[in-house]
């Protein structure tokens, strides 16, 4: 299957299932008030963060590339959500139209050949970061939001294969905390020292062909709780 139409189906499942179908009008089952954009450019920051961009502390740190790929997934998450929401509103067509019209973004044919080494130093990384915050405080287009998407995925060591394969081990983690107490704010996410997001890229990077059912049996056997 195509892996944007696919990626598209899991996050319009996973949105139904966490927040009630219809969420689209921007309220959860519970009521809630439904803010993608304001997710997204949260999790910037924190991808920002990875980076020791910092003059007063840690002056000799690298940046932590682990955790920006599982930051740029977070945020694809939330890009993703948004595309969807805008797409149903505006009565353009089903995921298949939504997955074409993301495939024509000008940028999208580099994102799917092997992942080349920046040249960017970090500081020039976070500028493309802020990019991406700036199309989203300026509200510009689906199109615009995913070419800057791509070139914060692409310095963060990312392609469309690799991409895919963070998004459906983040998947399926969101569906395990879920189904493990996370909105009832009793599931544990450190698992011996260690994040759940850091136990699931280990198990993904050895068991790189592993099913989504397979990754699920495995984050059961693995957590503590």
């Amino acid at each position: 299957m195509n892996k944007i139409k696919q990626m598209l189906m899991l996050q319009q499942q996973l949105n139904d299932a966490t927040n009630g179908e219809g969420w689209e009008n921007g309220l959860t089952k519970n009521g809630k008030r439904i803010d993608w954009r304001r997710a997204t450019y949260l999790e910037c920051a924190e991808l920002i963060e990875s980076y020791p961009w910092k003059h007063w502390k840690n002056i000799d740190a690298e940046p932590d590339y682990d955790n920006i790929k599982i930051e740029a997934v977070d945020i694809w998450h939330f890009i993703m959500s948004q595309m969807l929401q805008d797409h149903k509103r505006e009565n353009k067509g089903d995921i298949d139209t939504l997955t074409q019209a993301i495939e024509a973004v000008p940028n999208y044919i580099l994102f799917t050949r092997e992942v080349k080494t920046t040249d960017r130093d970090y500081y020039g990384q976070i500028e493309v970061v802020e990019e991406l915050m700036r199309v989203l405080f300026c509200d510009e287009s689906p199109e615009a939001l995913m070419q800057a998407f791509i070139e914060v995925a692409m310095q963060s060591g990312l392609n469309l294969d690799t991409l895919y394969q963070l998004y459906i081990g983040k998947n399926i983690l969101n569906r395990f905390r879920q189904e493990h107490g996370y909105k009832e704010g009793s599931y544990i996410k450190v698992w011996n020292e260690e994040e759940d997001n850091v136990v699931m890229q280990r198990y993904l990077e050895k068991h790189s062909s592993a099913t989504p059912e397979e990754l699920y049996q495995a984050l059961e056997e693995a957590y503590p709780g």
